[in-house]
């Protein structure tokens, strides 16, 4: 976790630009208890600028020994009245741009539109997450509960952990905070229990290209200015 990555300045206009931009467009999957903008940066082209900080682009060069490309962007909105939680689990999938019997991509989904696919491990173990955290994320209002180091194990099924060697940590993040994971890392988290928001955008990165008949369905090579 690294704290004020985002002044609060930065992230009031991270939140007026997507909030500006779903009251003029339908582009949210919306109920009582989750709401969310998939290919956010795609469908709000204004908001890379802002979320590309110098800061965010100097820790993205710390993170790949090459350059690295953004693969997935999701904005997610715990609302206060939410009673949704998530169970523990790895991601696995990742959202392509068409589907092609591929030796060794399995497990296809067509979801919300897009493809998804799980990918061979490799492809998997280089992908980095950044969470932006719009909002102070506290163990009542969602912060993510995680098994440190579980990414090192490969396909780790939920229903097999021991916990009698395994260890979970709840990781708070303050409002302008990033949270950096694996997403072979098990992670869960809570329903909301304190009537505060947790709003987070959910970043992806990678540095291998797919299979050469697939690409990745939010390819941006182009993450500077």
């Amino acid at each position: 976790m690294l704290d004020r990555m985002y002044s609060n300045i930065e992230i009031a206009q991270i939140i007026a630009c997507i909030e500006d931009a779903s009251n003029e467009h339908e582009l949210a999957e919306s109920s009582k208890h989750l709401f969310a903008i998939r290919q956010v940066i795609h469908k709000i082209p204004t908001l890379k600028s802002l979320v590309f900080t110098e800061n965010l682009q100097t820790l993205l060069a710390s993170l790949f020994n090459e350059s690295c490309f953004l693969t997935k962007a999701i904005y997610f909105d715990k609302p206060s009245e939410s009673n949704w939680f998530v169970a523990y689990h790895q991601d696995l999938s990742i959202s392509v741009d068409r589907k092609e019997e591929v030796s060794d991509y399995q497990n296809w989904t067509f979801k919300k539109g897009q493809y998804g696919v799980q990918p061979p491990l490799d492809i998997l173990e280089d992908i980095v997450t950044i969470r932006i955290h719009l909002d102070t994320t506290e163990r009542e209002n969602g912060a993510l509960k995680v098994i440190p180091k579980s990414h090192s194990k490969g396909i780790y099924r939920p229903e097999t952990i021991d916990w009698t060697i395994e260890t979970e940590h709840i990781y708070e993040v303050k409002k302008g905070g990033i949270m950096l994971m694996k997403p072979l890392t098990l992670h869960a988290s809570n329903r909301t229990t304190n009537g505060k928001q947790r709003r987070v955008l959910h970043l992806e990165f990678s540095s291998k290209q797919l299979a050469e008949s697939l690409q990745w369905l939010e390819y941006s090579k182009n993450l500077g200015l």
